[in-house]
Parts: C-alpha cells; sequence; structure tokens
C-alpha cells in the first residue's frame, strides 16, 4: 500500500499559456504595399482540461482547474516604403484562475494588466510585390510577472518578466493560375534573452500555413475563406527559482478555418484553431479551441 501511494501520480501546479500562436496565421496582416494599418486583436483560450504526453490525463493530477484568458491587443504596422516597416503590438490581457491551495480547497483568481508589448521591424525589400519578408525585434519585460505569487506560478503570470528576441518570415504566392487561390506560409521565434529572478521560459517557435480563395464578394464586400495548419513548439523552462521544468513544454498542431471581410479601408478578419495533435511534458491545462477576431484599418 505504501509502494503504491509513492508510485501514484501527484498532483502538480502546470499550465501552458501558448499565447505565440496567435501572432502566426493572419493572413491580413502580412504587409502588400506601403502605409499603415491600425488594428484591434481579441484572442481568447480557456484552458479547462489536463493534458499528459498525447493524450487527455486526469484531473486530480494537476492542482490548476481552469485558466481563461482574454488577449486585447492594439497595434501598429506602417511601412515607410515597399522595403521597410515598423510593427508595435500593445497587449492587455485579462485572466481567469482557479487552482487547489495547499489545504485541498479551490482558490479563484482574476485580475487583468498590460501585457508584453512588441516592437519589430520589417523587410519586404526581395522582391517588388513583397511577398517575401522578415520580421525581427524584441518582446518587452512590460507585463506584470508578480501577481498572486502564492498560487500563481511564474508560467501562468500575464507577462514572462524576460525581453525575448523575435524572428520571423512570411511568404504569399499564388496557388492556381487564374489567381482565385493563393497561399502563405508564416514563422516566428520567441528566444528569452535577458531573465528576472533566476527564471527562463521556454524557447517558443510557432509557423502556419495555408490557403485562401479570392473571388467571393457578398454587395460589395470581398470575402475570403481561409484554412490554414498552425505548428507550435515550446521548449521547457528552466532556472533556480519558480520553473518548472517537469511540466512545461509541449508541441502542438492546429487546423484553423477562418474568414476575412474586405470592405476597404476597412477589414475583418476571424478564425478558430483546433487541436489535432498535441503533446504536453508533465500534467497542463490545454485549450479544446482557441479564437482570433481582429478589426483593421488601412491608412
Amino acid at each position: 500500500m505504501v509502494f503504491a501511494v509513492l508510485m501514484a501520480p501527484r498532483p502538480g501546479r502546470a499550465c501552458a499559456c501558448g499565447c505565440g500562436v496567435f501572432d502566426v496565421g493572419t493572413r491580413s496582416m502580412l504587409p502588400s504595399g506601403s502605409g499603415g494599418m491600425a488594428f484591434l486583436e481579441y484572442d481568447y483560450q480557456d484552458q479547462n482540461r489536463n493534458w499528459s504526453g498525447s493524450s487527455r490525463a486526469p484531473a486530480d493530477n494537476n492542482n490548476d482547474k481552469d485558466i481563461r484568458t482574454s488577449f486585447f491587443t492594439a497595434g501598429l504596422q506602417y511601412m515607410f516604403n515597399r522595403k521597410w516597416g515598423l510593427q508595435l503590438g500593445v497587449p492587455y490581457d485579462r485572466r481567469h484562475f482557479e487552482t487547489a491551495g495547499d489545504d485541498g480547497n479551490l482558490v479563484s483568481l482574476n485580475w487583468g494588466a498590460l501585457g508584453d508589448i512588441r516592437l519589430q521591424g520589417v523587410y519586404t525589400g526581395f522582391s517588388p510585390d513583397m511577398s517575401t519578408g522578415v520580421t525581427f525585434g524584441l518582446k518587452l519585460p512590460t507585463g506584470d510577472y508578480t501577481h498572486a505569487r502564492d498560487f500563481v506560478d511564474r508560467d501562468t503570470e500575464i507577462g514572462t518578466g524576460s525581453t525575448d528576441l523575435l524572428l520571423g518570415g512570411f511568404h504569399r504566392d499564388s496557388l492556381t493560375s487564374d489567381g482565385s487561390w493563393d497561399w502563405f506560409a508564416q514563422a516566428e521565434l520567441d528566444l528569452p534573452v535577458l531573465i528576472r529572478d533566476q527564471y527562463r521560459p521556454g524557447l517558443e517557435v510557432d509557423a502556419a500555413a495555408g490557403a485562401y480563395y479570392n473571388r467571393a464578394s457578398i454587395g460589395g464586400v470581398k470575402v475570403a475563406p481561409i484554412g490554414q495548419i498552425v505548428v507550435s513548439e515550446r521548449t521547457r523552462d528552466s532556472g533556480a527559482h519558480s520553473a518548472d521544468p517537469v511540466a512545461s513544454g509541449y508541441q502542438r498542431v492546429l487546423l484553423s478555418p477562418g474568414v476575412e471581410f474586405d470592405f476597404h479601408p476597412f477589414s475583418l478578419y476571424a478564425d478558430l484553431e483546433f487541436p489535432v495533435f498535441q503533446h504536453f511534458t508533465g500534467n497542463q491545462l490545454a485549450a479544446p479551441v482557441l479564437c482570433k477576431v481582429i478589426a483593421s484599418y488601412m491608412f
């Protein structure tokens, strides 16, 4: 009996935010000409299922029970010419977190805070049509990473406390000779380089590839249905304090249907992202679907 108790899975405190996945797979955000674009983005995920390895695991194996997050981002992209540009994203996040306290009772927390600001340069000078580009910049440590430390792990905080190097690239091209179908691919690396309190979040890579139809319209509004596949990987967290390397890190593959409505100079984009494969180290909370909506204005 004693041996059985010692060998039984012990509840842990672990979750995976995976917020970087919202930064790829957005066809409307790829620059196609000089000028500016202001946008408001809303992303949502409800991490309410405990996963271990590649399958769902008993909820009792994880002290964390639910993480619901609404991500609000105000952003600006400006191309000074057909080669160089800048993009800025300022997030504000609202989070609901349920976890078991040391006494076994459920603790429920709700808070909101400024997230980690992203500032990037854009280069699209590889071809006249700007179909290929690279992005490079920083994720700044502006987000709160100290909220309710007795209950909230570092990987559950809204901010990471780290300064991260961001490197990415994209390409788009025609899929059919008549131009009715196009395809695109996009990827981004998030590499923490400066850390705080001896906690280093895992390196994250997110990539997406998709196709969209150009010839649909409703009245004077262009409608582009989009299908894409999104792949994410994050390595384990590390550091002498607050890191949980035995229950952090994951790989995911998601299928995402979406649609874009273009009524220039405005556009509205929305998609849903459904996991079809995911593998988590240890016990971590996962979401059954991720949601994204972006409203933008070209100027």
